[in-house]
């Protein structure tokens, strides 16, 4: 795709990036068929094509995000199948950071609008605060059928519909320390213990530490980590998620130091699109861009570590046909494709793959609550095709597709990790009986 950049404009790093990017779209529309909010929506400006059309015209002409770009930008999920197709090579995941970066720096959005979105970001990645904020979404649920019929708080509905019935207690295995490894110690890892994940299912870390040490895996929780930065960085706010991502590089560069750090294992695929792209969203800051690089290096999915191990023999699960959803930061963001159904099928579970696998469940971080129409169309979708192959329990490698895919299934969800964990050893989920 030709551009008219100006040379002064490309003297701006980001800038320049983006029109490298640009430049290797050859509109081909492969990415057309593997988009998800196109199969929905039909509108070439809410494909990879059409978006790439809009970012460019607006970076070209250096002008502000008006609302025809903010509205199909909005739409994008960040599934990133367009990358998956692409036989170019078009990084589209870069270019729609920048965009959105550019749109939070140059557009005032309504203001219910801002408002949802400071709630999301002030909550989201802070555990105590998430949880409180569930509590309170559970006490305002009856007047969401209220806030649907009120068009921009239809978000705030959605939210509240979202919060779950009830929560685990707090777990000890997020607390900062130590477990040591189970006999002669092999490898030694540091386990991000997430923020929505840690106060949704806290079983899918304490699962991953049992697998984990009962492989001779030490596993270090390390002082001060918080959330990766994903949630606000794909609102745009970049400046907050820069600050996430310093924070981490700062505890696992210090992790580093205290010894030997084979992984940064991340048990939320959603976490590790992010984390891998450390090095890269952290280039330009002298202080930061080599260690951030070499994190990204070291980080990696539970299954894609666990999948370099040696493993046991597994115990006998009985015949139980497993639905593998791969997430889409999973299989088109990390291209973790067959580690996990790899292992599931190695620990003695039938696995079977979900019809249109390439296609989002709507989840993607907080678009089903900032798009929930869309959101709800693709959960439909994804829940029919899951349902077609009439398994026995559902696993995935990201917690926000396990909370979108429950909502709409009476199947279980479970994190593959937890029936890993169960195979080699550990304890049965209790929602299999």
């Amino acid at each position: 795709m030709q551009t008219t950049f100006t040379a002064d404009q490309l003297e701006q790093p980001d800038v320049a990036h983006s029109e490298g990017i640009i430049r290797k779209c050859v509109h081909c529309g492969f990415c057309t068929a593997t988009c998800p909010t196109y199969v929905t929506l039909g509108n070439e400006l809410d494909s990879p094509r059409g978006r790439i059309y809009l970012i460019k015209e607006m970076l070209e002409n250096d002008r502000p995000a008006d609302e025809k770009v903010v509205t199909h930008i909005d739409r994008c999920l960040s599934c990133l199948a367009c990358m998956t197709t692409c036989p170019s090579g078009v990084n589209y995941m870069h270019l729609v950071d920048h965009a959105r970066a550019h749109i939070e720096k140059t557009y005032e959005r309504p203001f219910a609008d801002r408002m949802i979105r400071k709630i999301l970001s002030l909550t989201l990645p802070y555990p105590a605060r998430f949880r409180a904020s569930i509590q309170l979404a559970r006490l305002g649920r009856p007047f969401a059928g209220i806030l649907d019929g009120i068009k921009p708080l239809k978000p705030l509905a959605a939210m509240l519909r979202l919060a779950p019935a009830s929560l685990p207690a707090k777990s000890a295995v997020n607390t900062p320390g130590v477990r040591k490894a189970a006999g002669e110690r092999v490898k030694r890892v540091a386990l991000l213990t997430g923020c929505a994940q840690s106060v949704l299912d806290p079983k899918i870390n304490e699962a991953t530490v049992r697998l984990l040490t009962r492989l001779g895996v030490e596993v270090v929780i390390p002082e001060g980590e918080g959330c990766c930065g994903a949630l606000t960085h794909h609102m745009g706010q970049e400046d907050a998620a820069l600050d996430f991502a310093r924070r981490n590089v700062d505890v696992w560069t210090k992790a580093i130091a205290e010894g030997r750090l084979d992984a940064v294992v991340i048990t939320a695929s959603g976490c590790g699109t992010t984390i891998k792209d450390y090095g890269h969203m952290l280039r330009l800051d002298p202080a930061y861009a080599d260690k951030a690089a070499k994190v990204s290096a070291l980080a990696k999915d539970v299954t894609e570590f666990v999948a370099d191990l040696e493993l046991p023999a597994p115990r006998d699960v009985g015949p139980i046909i497993v639905a593998y959803h791969s997430a889409c930061s999973m299989q088109h963001g990390q291209k973790v494709v067959r580690q996990p159904k790899a292992l599931l099928s190695k620990a003695g579970f039938a696995v079977r793959d979900v019809p249109e696998g390439h296609l989002c469940c709507g989840s993607a971080g907080t678009y089903n609550i900032l798009q929930p129409q869309i959101a709800s169309q693709l959960k439909a979708r994804k829940v029919k095709n899951i349902e077609s192959v009439m398994p026995n329990v559902i696993a995935t490698g990201n917690i926000g597709c396990m909370t979108q895919i429950g909502s709409g299934t009476k199947i279980p969800v479970l994190h593959t990790v937890e029936l890993l964990d169960w195979a080699f050893g550990g304890e049965k989920p209790a929602v299999l009986g």
